[in-house]
């Protein structure tokens, strides 16, 4: 029994090495939205890091709708950083985790 636990303890500090491992590439893996008038592109990190934001001229004469134009594609962009952020974790989760009794809600 004591070795079980040993080598479940020794799965999940495996999968937690994956975890830090994956979260450091996502640091570095970029996202890309544009408005589909390229009036706006909105560049982030995968873990939702925001690197660049590029407005279109035309944008800068109506404040009200730039406002707009920043909330509905800043959210759209964070949704796909997001999306891509959450799948590279749970793919982890679900390779990596030892079977704990209870714990198979990450899978």
């Amino acid at each position: 029994m004591f070795g079980d636990m040993m080598g479940m303890l020794g799965k999940l500090q495996e999968a937690q090495k994956k975890v830090e491992a994956t979260k450091a590439r996502l640091k570095t893996v970029y996202v890309e939205h544009k408005s589909s008038d390229n009036l706006i592109c909105i560049r982030l990190t995968a873990d939702r890091e925001i690197k660049s934001v590029e407005v279109g001229d035309s944008l800068l004469t109506d404040k009200e709708m730039l406002e707009d134009y920043l909330v509905l594609h800043f959210n759209k962009a964070i949704e796909k950083a997001t999306a891509i952020h959450d799948a590279e974790l749970a793919a982890i989760a679900k390779e990596g985790m030892p079977n704990i009794p209870g714990m198979d809600m990450f899978k």
